[in-house]
């Protein structure tokens, strides 16, 4: 059995959508036979109007295991917090 060709994210923008959402992934040798295989397996039903390939090998996440660990220092940043900052009383739509 031969090796699997590399694989790719698929991320697709809906009609009324503005941005693009995770769909699902694909094996595919190359870019362009990527996205027109995204294009079969996850359009089939015309509800996309954009596709993005994503080689999945290019793709650097934080692990959902290290979540205290790596959004805890945001936490201390008082400067983050709305009450920090004084709002002029003739500011609209904040």
């Amino acid at each position: 059995m031969g090796e699997l060709s590399p694989l790719w994210e698929v991320f697709v923008r809906p009609r009324r959508g503005l941005s693009h959402v995770h769909a699902g992934s694909i094996h595919a040798p190359d870019a362009a036979t990527a996205l027109h295989n995204a294009r079969d397996v996850y359009t089939r039903r015309q509800e996309g109007v954009s596709i993005w390939v994503v080689p999945a090998a290019e793709i650097t996440a934080s692990s959902p295991d290290e979540k205290d660990a790596f959004f805890d220092p945001a936490a201390d940043k008082v400067y983050r917090h709305p009450t920090f900052y004084h709002v002029p009383d003739g500011a609209k739509h904040l």
